[in-house]
């Protein structure tokens, strides 16, 4: 099997892309990018490994469970969202390989068999391979969200793309809710400079997304950074591939605000 890549995603608000309404069609250019991820994945994984932002916990944290179910973590949603599914099975072996690669490396990587899968899983996972044929599996960001620890974690877990398993980071490139949701204004700007900035960045040194938070932009766009942490594994697992923009909205919805997503290899 050719060497998977790595990808940071953007998973949208909620469960934007199963809604009844579709403000301005604000969701549908994210909806499509996310449909043909398979397309710019190529060849088919034999494993998702997905660090959302959704999870934290005091150590790196994989999940076990065989038969992970949903964990609704969003709300006031129409009733028809939390019927929403996504059947795939886990992967203990794949779990076990993310323990001893991290390991290896120095870094702790705990078990848990109850952790079900989160929204910034099951919905843009039930966009991109809705079959939910692929063995699935989460993987924690660490609490206090070093960036260095984070790259040092993909750095470790790069040796799975040569195994088969597609590493990808759940999040979003603008994540500041009242913003996005059109009770600011204002943050158009701001957000493009900030997304230049990742863009270059992830074109050249991943090592300057240590230094994020002084970036142009970066507080008004990550009030707090976890749905960018993600980008860190997968930038670390990247190895020496060079990171492009695979998807790129300047203006979500209409609010002015860009929002990009990210491959390596």
């Amino acid at each position: 099997m050719t060497r998977t890549p790595t990808v940071y995603i953007p998973h949208g608000g909620g469960p934007c892309f199963f809604m009844d309404w579709n403000p301005a069609g604000m969701w549908d250019e994210m909806g499509a990018y996310l449909k043909r991820l398979p397309a710019d994945v190529g060849e088919k994984p034999k494993a998702l490994l997905i660090v959302s932002a959704h999870w934290e916990t005091p150590e790196f944290t994989v999940m076990t469970k065989p038969a992970p179910g949903m964990f609704f973590d969003y709300y006031g949603f129409p009733p028809h969202t939390y019927e929403l599914n996504y059947p795939a099975r886990g992967s203990e072996v794949v779990a076990a390989r993310v323990q001893a690669l991290a390991a290896a490396a120095g870094i702790t990587v705990v078990a848990d068999s109850d952790r079900d899968f989160d929204h910034g899983v099951f919905i843009p996972m039930l966009m991109a391979w809705p079959d939910a044929d692929i063995p699935t599996l989460q993987l924690s960001l660490k609490k206090g969200l070093s960036p260095q620890e984070h790259i040092a974690l993909g750095k470790a877990l790069a040796p799975l793309r040569d195994e088969g398993v597609l590493i990808i980071g759940s999040g979003m490139s603008f994540h500041s809710i009242p913003r996005l949701m059109g009770r600011g204004s204002g943050s158009g700007p701001a957000s493009h400079a900030f997304d230049d900035w990742l863009t270059r960045t992830v074109s050249g040194d991943i090592n300057g997304l240590n230094d994020w938070a002084g970036a142009p932009g970066a507080h008004e766009c990550h009030p707090r950074e976890e749905h960018l942490i993600p980008l860190m594994v997968v930038a670390g697992a990247a190895g020496g591939d060079t990171g492009r923009r695979t998807y790129h909205e300047d203006s979500l919805g209409n609010t002015g605000i860009a929002i990009s997503a990210f491959q390596f290899g």
